[in-house]
């Protein structure tokens, strides 16, 4: 266990000491919040109005308040991933620079090996995605707050969860990974494609109806809106206590992705978090599997 622990330290050390993936991870976030902000908050803000009726009105603080929780949430959805991903380029690193070698041919159990690259990830991306919803209730604090301590605490939840699915699929994938091209090809992939499959950039309402049947089978799907719900519960229930008709709101929460439904029956938060908390002791099931048969080869 000490062996693991040093090594842990040690991978932790070398990510934070490697200003190229450090500070990618770090300013990920920030620059997506700033993009955002700048490309997708007239999109969305365009999006709230033209979902309600002409007959019902909303307050500028309201639906900059739904605005809001819609960017964050986009933005926490992708980068728990993304940010894993980046955070675990360096057990590749170590298989690129020889460094894997040496630490197999000295007294460290391919477990404690496996289990230093696994936690040192989690760890780094913990940081670096809670300093990011930092950043963002800040935002929000800024634009138009409604959130409530509950939903604060299920959206720190939200992140967590994430965080462990994104670094459990990042460890699989970068098992089979050994050379720089391919962190930077599959870096590129997931940065630019991830967003897209989880619902984050769009909307999954606004896919076609065979591409919404697919995307439902994703995980990553069910964290997005997860993190959704609770970012934009406290705006959606001043809307109800505005007087706001229910249907009305059930309508744009159905365009949000706050309700999601799988062939025709919605999927309620419990079984959004059943899912993804499945998903995740799989791929650490998967990942545990992937390391005993190469100790066996």
């Amino acid at each position: 266990m000490n062996t693991a622990f040093t090594l842990i330290k040690r991978n932790s050390k070398l990510f934070f000491k490697d200003k190229g993936m450090f500070f990618t991870s770090l300013i990920t976030p920030a620059i997506l919040l700033v993009l955002y902000v700048t490309f997708l908050g007239n999109l969305y803000r365009d999006g709230f109005t033209s979902n309600l009726p002409d007959s019902v009105t909303l307050s500028e603080d309201i639906i900059e308040g739904l605005v809001a929780g819609q960017l964050i949430s986009s933005l926490l959805a992708v980068s728990c991933v993304t940010v894993a991903f980046c955070s675990n380029f360096l057990m590749v690193q170590d298989k690129a620079n020889g460094t894997i070698r040496d630490l197999r041919i000295s007294p460290v159990k391919p477990a404690a090996l496996s289990l230093s690259y696994y936690v040192a990830t989690l760890l780094s991306t913990l940081i670096i995605c809670f300093s990011a919803t930092g950043i963002c209730l800040a935002y929000v604090a800024i634009v138009g707050w409604y959130m409530s301590l509950k939903d604060i605490f299920f959206l720190f939840l939200d992140v967590l969860l994430l965080v462990l699915f994104g670094t459990a699929l990042s460890s699989i994938i970068n098992f089979f990974l050994s050379t720089q091209e391919q962190i930077s090809a599959v870096g590129t992939i997931i940065s630019a494609g991830y967003g897209f499959i989880c619902g984050a950039y769009m909307p999954i309402s606004s896919f076609g109806e065979g591409l919404q049947k697919i995307v439902l089978f994703l995980p990553g799907t069910y964290g997005t809106s997860l993190i959704r719900n609770h970012t934009m519960q406290g705006a959606l229930a001043e809307m109800q206590n505005q007087g706001i008709p229910a249907e009305v709101i059930e309508k744009l929460k159905d365009s949000l992705d706050c309700n999601l439904y799988f062939f025709g029956s919605q999927v309620n938060i419990g079984t959004m978090y059943m899912i993804l908390g499945i998903t995740i002791l799989v791929l650490i099931g998967l990942y545990i599997l992937l390391n005993k048969l190469k100790e066996n080869i």
